[in-house]
């Protein structure tokens, strides 16, 4: 549905997306082994305000990930819409400020000016909340006029739209195949209360749900494009938010993936009690679920529930790791270092663990406090937030700075060494990649010149010109023998990146942190700051 505001003028209205600062998350070095990619998602949250305009405002769609807005595409518009997390502030403002020289608006929605929108004060209208009554306000006002108003105008969404409600996000105005993955959206919040996790603060602790029919729509949406990615990622805050709802869609995506072929594998978010789910993870499996982010945060259980995430308490870690393995879905964790609870043995405990778990792909930060965080809120009262751009977190930890950042680097250089990081994936052929449900997928030609693109470029750029060549051929000759070709592709993308961007970082070319704001030059590091990973 669009809104249904009735409106009288036409306007026309510019979406721009930010580009995203490099993380291990966007595998930005990966995109050049993948032919036409770009970038790495495609942004739910503004392609669903494009779709929610007026029928009769023509919206242009832009993502800086992919291709800058131009000069024209500003002097085209009447208005400048933007969306954006914490960490792209910079390029939000430059858009704004973009907007401005051509004498236009600029609206900001989004997570980050939701949870702190004292951020942002050259914006002309801030959208603080999720679409809903603020919307259709925003859109009534720009019926009125576009001329730039003589001081902000905040509006704030008391109103939630449903979810069920919601519209087909603007896949139309997107190519599809310019992104690494996909992404769908089927329910919204969270019931746990992390102390770091801003989500239940901004999308509430009761998850909202669409409907199977709005997934299986979107999914058809996507289809209808010539060439689109293979994986699709759940961008729910928490798959199993509720379980019960989960399960009945799981049954309609089996169905609509039997009738179609399977031409798409899937991929979530969920707390790693997901493990005790036996049923959903038997309805996952079918589905063609691959792959599951579980934030880990930390193997110590006393900082675990100093973080309020008993969850993860509920089965041992290593034993919810495998059983997860055992369904066919490879985990990727979210560890953060820096918590009050970490010693000087806090370093040697996770990379145990990595070892352990077997786990190829790690996000490692340095805690950050957002904003509408109980993290956030305790820190502020104990006055332990700093805005220091030379630090790497805006957290001032209990242990010195400089050692917190020391475990970092020696977290990601054991993680990534190449060695190291195709050995996990070496056990990922044995423990995992098998219980995975084999289809016979309906093959197209992009998709068998995608697939030709990647695996040139695999054997090219990772088996013969990289010098991790040794390690990614043991690893493949293994994949080979288990018949496991997709193996061998997945594994030589997703090593280049991490093991170029841990480099990357080890030089000081990267922050430890996802939202960390420290500027950074393109240089080497320091001989002293690379000794603290020997």
């Amino acid at each position: 549905m669009r809104t249904s505001i009735s409106v009288r003028r036409e306007r026309r209205v510019l979406c721009v997306f930010p580009a995203y600062t490099p993380s291990f998350g966007t595998f930005q070095h990966a995109y050049a082994l993948m032919g036409r990619v770009r970038a790495f998602m495609p942004p739910q949250g503004l392609l669903l305000i494009a779709a929610y305009m007026p029928e009769s405002w023509p919206v242009r769609f832009v993502d800086e990930n992919i291709a800058r807005a131009t000069d024209a595409d500003f002097a085209w518009a009447d208005v400048v819409c933007v969306s954006g997390m914490h960490i792209q502030k910079p390029q939000i403002k430059d858009i704004c400020a973009r907007a401005h020289a051509a004498g236009k608006p600029a609206v900001l929605g989004g997570p980050s000016v939701s949870g702190a929108p004292e951020m942002y004060p050259e914006f002309d209208y801030l959208h603080i909340g999720e679409i809903g009554d603020a919307t259709d306000d925003l859109i009534g006002r720009l019926d009125a006029g576009v001329e730039r108003p003589g001081r902000q105008v905040a509006l704030k969404t008391e109103e939630r739209l449903a979810l069920d409600a919601f519209p087909l996000p603007a896949y139309d105005m997107i190519p599809l195949s310019r992104y690494l993955i996909g992404s769908l959206q089927f329910s919204s919040g969270c019931p746990y209360r992390c102390e770091f996790c801003d989500i239940p603060g901004l999308y509430g602790r009761q998850p909202r749900l669409k409907t199977p029919e709005q997934l299986t729509g979107e999914l058809e949406a996507m289809l209808r494009q010539p060439s689109r990615p293979l994986v699709i990622y759940f961008v729910d805050d928490n798959f199993i938010g509720n379980k019960k709802a989960a399960r009945d869609m799981l049954h309609h995506l089996i169905a609509w993936q039997k009738r179609h072929f399977y031409p798409f594998a899937f991929a979530c978010e969920a707390t790693l009690n997901l493990a005790k789910q036996k049923e959903i993870l038997a309805l996952m499996r079918e589905a063609g679920f691959c792959e599951v982010f579980v934030g880990i945060e930390t193997p110590e259980p006393d900082a675990l529930k100093g973080m309020k995430k008993d969850q993860n308490l509920m089965v041992p870690l290593l034993e919810s790791i495998g059983t997860l393995n055992s369904y066919g879905l490879e985990v990727t964790a979210g560890m953060i270092v820096g918590l009050d609870t970490d010693t000087p043995d806090t370093d040697a405990r996770i990379i145990s663990f990595i070892d352990e778990s077997h786990i190829p792909i790690l996000t490692l930060n340095l805690l950050q406090a957002l904003p509408k965080t109980p993290l956030w809120d305790r820190l502020a009262a104990a006055g332990r937030l700093v805005d220091d751009p030379t630090l790497e977190s805006n957290v001032r930890f209990l242990r010195p700075h400089d050692d917190v950042v020391a475990s970092w680097r020696r977290c990601i250089a054991h993680a990534y060494d190449p060695k190291r990081l195709f050995a996990r994936y070496r056990h990922q052929v044995e423990a995992t990649y098998p219980n995975r449900l084999q289809v016979r997928r309906k093959i197209d030609l992009p998709g068998l010149q995608l697939g030709a693109t990647l695996a040139w470029n695999v054997v090219t750029k990772v088996g013969w010109k990289s010098d991790y060549r040794h390690e990614f051929w043991q690893a493949a000759r293994h994949a080979f023998r288990k018949g496991q070709i997709e193996a061998v592709l997945g594994m030589g993308f997703t090593s280049h990146h991490l093991i170029q961007f841990s480099r990357e970082a080890l030089r000081g070319e990267q922050n430890a942190s996802f939202y960390s704001a420290k500027p950074r030059e393109q240089t080497g590091a320091p001989a002293a700051a690379m000794a603290d990973v020997a």
